[in-house]
């Protein structure tokens, strides 16, 4: 895949364009989220490989350059208002009554969380274990959206808050990695029953700040601290992938050590990698033979997180699920007995009198 702002003028058979990422990557995630699945996409790769331009777009205000995160979230609100007006059926007798989406943004830069949507911040909310939901930030800030323009204008705050300089090999290089989170809560009502549930779903994209080397970046006194603590997480990230990979393939046992809090960026993605998420990995390639080593570095690490499985489920009440099952149980066993040419029209109904003689006798 190749990217950046002259994406028309490529003449690769295999050039992708924005849209035709989002289509095969994006589209699919949503669908999850709406599902109630908690989901994930993280763009991983070597500096000016473009991983940023993947996740969040080109220039601004160009509409075909725009990345996954504008365009899932587009798509997202107009999804949610599709179940809302009942253009869009989500399972017999469901209907989706009401919908909320908050929003957080935060950045890791230096081993340290800083919220990108409060200018107050300064870099050091702390994370902390729920003993259920996982890992989480302290006090960090979440906005209640109604719309893409609202959700837009967030994303645009945290974009010009975010970390960045010029090094030798990018004139705008990401000093962070970004974690821009989407809860999506849906209050669902069973027409049937009159029975209403909650489904939540959590929607994580991830820009990782790219991995480099000090001597081609020219990187001296900051650049090579902010350096050595990207590379720092980006090794955590693959030791983390590794250990699962090989936990996954049976060649590792569960009981081993995964090294999550070796580092912000993993303990926070934890859930992510391996746990209750469906997570899309998007590795990012320079087309320059004088990163072979990198490239070679970034499919290794690719091919790795495809071995890892995740144990997703839907975020729904237990009760919700336990009816819905009976439900299925059911229909099933109805279908079994018309194959078996038991009529069940009259279930529930009174037995006559001359049948319950027979039945007795």
């Amino acid at each position: 895949m190749t990217a950046g702002t002259n994406a028309k003028k490529c003449s690769d058979p295999n050039f992708s364009d924005q849209r035709k990422v989002y289509e095969d990557l994006g589209t699919q995630t949503l669908s999850h989220a709406i599902e109630g699945y908690n989901v994930c996409i993280f763009a991983y790769g070597q500096t000016g490989s473009g991983k940023s331009y993947t996740m969040m777009g080109g220039r601004p205000g160009v509409e075909e350059e725009e990345g996954i995160i504008p365009r899932l979230c587009r798509d997202l609100f107009t999804r949610l208002e599709q179940q809302l007006n009942g253009d869009v059926v989500i399972a017999e007798n469901l209907r989706c009554i009401q919908s909320m989406v908050e929003v957080s943004y935060i950045e890791i830069y230096c081993e340290r969380v800083r919220d990108l949507l409060n200018p107050k911040s300064k870099g050091n909310l702390r994370v902390r274990e729920h003993p259920i939901l996982g890992p989480y930030v302290e006090d960090l800030s979440k906005c209640v959206v109604r719309s893409f323009a609202e959700i837009n204008e967030l994303i645009d705050v945290g974009n010009k808050a975010r970390t960045v300089a010029a090094t030798n090999m990018n004139e705008t290089s990401s000093r962070s990695h970004a974690v821009f989170t989407m809860i999506v809560t849906q209050r669902i009502e069973d027409t049937s029953t009159h029975v209403i549930t909650e489904k939540v779903s959590k929607i994580s994209l991830v820009d990782l700040a790219g991995s480099e080397r000090a001597d081609a970046t020219g990187a001296t006194d900051v650049r090579l601290k902010e350096g050595a603590n990207i590379n720092k997480s980006l090794t955590t990230l693959g030791k983390v992938i590794a250990g699962l990979a090989e936990m996954s393939s049976k060649k590792k046992r569960k009981s081993d050590f995964i090294p999550y809090r070796d580092s912000v960026l993993t303990w926070l993605l934890r859930e992510n990698l391996g746990g209750n998420s469906r997570t899309t990995m998007v590795a990012a390639l320079s087309p320059a033979d004088i990163n072979y080593e990198e490239t070679l570095s970034t499919l290794r690490y690719a091919d790795r997180a495809k071995q890892i499985v995740c144990k997703a489920v839907i975020n729904e009440d237990p009760n919700a699920k336990l009816i819905r099952e009976l439900k299925a149980e059911v229909a099933k066993l109805q279908q079994l007995l018309l194959v078996e040419g038991v009529d069940i029209s009259n279930a529930g109904k009174s037995i006559p009198v001359n049948c319950m003689h027979n039945v007795m006798l």
